[in-house]
């Protein structure tokens, strides 16, 4: 069944370009803009220093400082409180990406893994701000009720299940001191490589969901339709969209921070690419991104009514 459906999803992409290849070639070029000027400049700096800092064991004396302060409050070793941080400061898929590096060196428990996976995958807040809000919806005054609608949901599974998971096995690491032959250009190399391979990879996939969208609009579907299925395709053409389809600007406040809070097909596909060679769980991620979904558009619709969008 699942060789069936990438035949058919290849089949479906060549007669697309043949097609339409004028549409496919902007389609393609608006994703792979949007991970030049965004995403590469962003992510690729902090992912590069993510994997020098955990594959050289310098991530401790970074952690260290913060890290009694945070797990204070949230209940998560030195080494969860970084997945934690890049997570939601730096945006996805840094939370993920960490989260399975520090797995698989043994420097964070299988049960503190689960959980932490689950909760620091998001959007990150200058992609929120910048392109959402400033850019499409021209709501700069919700920026601060936008961050606790859309965090404030995984942040307290994350709270309620870390602290069972703290109650019933305080999670322990096993801390590898990284040798002295590692301690040179031979790690940073490593993760220069790392960093880039982890980068190159999201653009592809940007660029592939960037096509799937432009073909979902090429459907002979309702309008709502096409937005609902471009927007849980991919977040950055379903925002886009919403200005263009919806008048009602509470509806398109909604909509656009429920769009969000799932992260798209698109980003499924890029969890799933950070997180090879784990145990951790793709299915119990998509379950949680639609309940986080539900809950930030619920949110969202309090929000309207607490400060209107106009």
């Amino acid at each position: 069944m699942k060789k069936k459906f990438i035949f058919l999803s290849l089949i479906l992409f060549t007669a697309y370009i043949l097609l339409f290849p004028k549409d496919a070639v902007a389609a393609s070029s608006a994703g792979l803009v949007l991970w030049y000027e965004q995403i590469l400049p962003t992510l690729l700096p902090f992912s590069i220093l993510s994997y020098i800092l955990i594959a050289s064991g310098y991530l401790k004396y970074l952690i260290r400082p913060l890290a009694p302060i945070l797990c204070h409050i949230f209940p998560v070793s030195e080494n969860g409180a970084f997945v934690l941080l890049s997570g939601f400061l730096f945006g996805f898929p840094m939370g993920s990406k960490n989260c399975a590096e520090l797995l698989k060196n043994g420097q964070l428990s299988k049960e503190e893994a689960d959980v932490l996976f689950l909760v620091t995958n998001n959007i990150s807040p200058v992609f929120i701000s910048s392109f959402i809000l400033h850019r499409q919806l021209a709501l700069p005054s919700h920026i601060a009720a936008s961050y606790l609608l859309l965090y404030l949901p995984p942040l307290a599974y994350g709270w309620y299940a870390l602290r069972k998971v703290r109650r019933l096995s305080p999670p322990s690491t096993v801390k590898r001191p990284a040798s002295r032959s590692q301690m040179n250009f031979k790690i940073i190399d490593a993760g220069i490589m790392n960093g880039f391979e982890t980068l190159t990879r999201l653009g592809g996939y940007i660029m592939l969901f960037s096509m799937l969208a432009s073909m979902i609009q090429k459907l002979r579907l309702p309008v709502s339709a096409q937005l609902l299925l471009t927007g849980l395709t991919e977040i950055t053409n379903g925002v886009s969209m919403i200005p263009q389809t919806i008048q009602n600007p509470a509806a398109r406040y909604i909509l656009a921070m429920a769009f969000t809070a799932f992260g798209g097909l698109s980003g499924i596909a890029q969890t799933s690419s950070m997180i090879k060679d784990t145990h951790l769980s793709l299915v119990s991620y998509c379950t949680f991104k639609i309940w986080f979904m539900l809950c930030s558009g619920a949110l969202a619709w309090l929000v309207t009514l607490w400060l209107p969008v106009c």
